[in-house]
């Protein structure tokens, strides 16, 4: 099976151990991209707006928008050419099983591409979404990847 890894580039470390757990078990897998997040910087776990002022160091006609559009962009032709999409969700800034918002936008991309959904860990018990996540009927693998079928 052909999965696309979503994740937040925080959880780089993970999700690339994780890339290679699936291809042992016989899964096609593509996966984010650092290079919109390091710059050539330190690559072990993303970051790029908190290592640089956060988003509002970047008025909205920066050209780091566009890079980012771009890369949005490239990542929902990963989730096209999948099977099914793979969330990978752990603590970050204190939130267990953190989902945030561009993966939340991946989720919905996939679920209008009829994709599959499988989210790696609980859902988040604090989240904005939590609803419109639930009502794309995804399967929690409680940590368990031979559930993916």
């Amino acid at each position: 099976m052909k999965i696309c890894i979503c994740s937040s580039m925080s959880f780089y470390n993970q999700f690339s151990k994780l890339k290679k757990e699936l291809e042992e078990m016989g899964h096609m897998v593509v996966a984010p991209e650092l290079e919109f997040e390091t710059n050539g910087d330190d690559t072990s776990n993303g970051g790029f707006f908190d290592r640089n002022g956060g988003v509002d160091a970047f008025p909205p006609d920066h050209d780091v928008w566009k890079k980012k559009g771009r890369a949005i962009t490239a990542h929902f032709r990963k989730i096209d050419s999948s099977d099914c999409v793979l969330i990978t969700n752990y603590e970050k800034k204190g939130i267990s099983n953190y989902i945030g918002g561009n993966t939340f936008l991946e989720i919905g991309y996939a679920y209008g591409r009829g994709k599959n959904i499988f989210i790696l860990n609980n859902l988040p018990d604090t989240s904005s979404f939590k609803e419109e996540i639930l009502g794309m009927q995804p399967i929690i693998l409680q940590g368990n990847l031979l559930d993916i079928k």
